[in-house]
C-alpha cells in the first residue's frame, strides 16, 4: 500500500525534509561548483567523487576536499568560498517540488510538526528560505554546521525530532538519496523517496531502501 494521507496522519506526529533534491531541484549547482572550484588548481574531478561526499555534512566534504586534493585553504575558507559560488543559484534560480508548498499546507492544518534536516550549509539554506518564505514556516531547521556527523549517521534526523519532542518512531522522513535514506533509517524512522533527475540512474537502490517512494507531493495531496 502506498503513503496517503490518511496513514500520514494517523502513523505520524513529524515530518522531517531534506532539502536539496527533496524540497529544491539544486542538485545540479553542485557539479558544477565542484568543476569550477578544482579548476582553480588546475584540477578536473576525479570519477567517483560525488559517491565519495554523498551525503556528508559541509565541514566533513571541506574535510575531504582538502586532503584529496592537497589544499592550502582551511576547510573554514573552502566552505566560504563554495557559499561564495552557489549563493546566487540558491537565491534566485532553484525551483521548490512540485506540490510541496500544498503538501507542507496540509501538514500545518493537521498540527503536524515539521523540520528541514540538511547537509547543506546554513548560510545557502537561508537562501534558499528567502526565495520560498512560506518554507521559513518549519518548526526547525538543522542544518550540518549543528551536527558532528553527516549521513548516512542519524545525527541530524535525531536532533531534529529532539528538538521537537517527537518519537523517532513517528518520524516521517522525506529525501533524495540513498545516504539521506540511511540516515532516517539509522534515526529509527520512516522513510519516503522522490524523484530527483540527478539521482535517476540510483532510483532502483533509493526504492529497495525505503519504506514508500513518490514521484512528487502532488501525489500526497488529499
Amino acid at each position: 500500500m502506498g503513503l496517503n494521507t490518511v496513514q500520514i496522519r494517523e502513523a505520524f506526529d513529524a515530518v522531517l525534509f531534506d532539502m536539496d533534491g527533496t524540497l529544491v531541484d539544486s542538485m545540479w549547482i553542485w557539479d558544477q561548483v565542484d568543476i569550477d572550484f578544482l579548476a582553480r588548481y588546475g584540477i578536473t574531478p576525479p570519477p567517483g567523487l560525488k559517491a565519495a561526499i554523498e551525503g556528508m555534512s559541509y565541514h566533513e566534504t571541506a574535510d575531504y576536499f582538502k586532503a584529496a586534493f592537497h589544499l592550502q585553504e582551511t576547510p573554514e575558507e573552502i566552505i566560504e568560498i563554495w557559499n561564495e559560488m552557489a549563493y546566487a543559484q540558491y537565491a534566485h534560480a532553484v525551483p521548490a517540488k512540485e506540490g510541496l508548498q500544498a503538501f507542507l499546507d496540509f501538514l500545518r492544518e493537521n498540527g503536524m510538526k515539521t523540520a528541514i534536516c540538511t547537509s547543506n550549509s546554513l548560510f545557502l539554506t537561508r537562501a534558499v528560505l528567502k526565495r520560498y518564505p512560506w518554507l521559513d514556516r518549519m518548526d526547525t531547521i538543522i542544518t550540518s554546521d549543528l551536527v558532528k556527523k553527516g549521513k548516512p549517521n542519524p545525527d541530524v534526523y535525531l536532533t531534529a525530532a529532539a528538538r521537537l519532542g517527537a518519537d523517532p518512531a513517528r518520524c516521517l522522513v522525506f529525501e533524495d538519496l540513498p545516504n539521506g535514506i540511511l540516515a532516517g533509517r539509522n534515526a529509527g524512522m520512516t522513510t519516503c523517496t522522490l524523484d530527483d533527475s540527478f539521482s535517476l540512474h540510483l532510483l532502483e537502490r533509493k526504492r529497495e531502501l525505503a519504506d514508500y517512494y513518490i514521484h512528487d507531493y502532488r501525489e500526497l495531496l488529499p
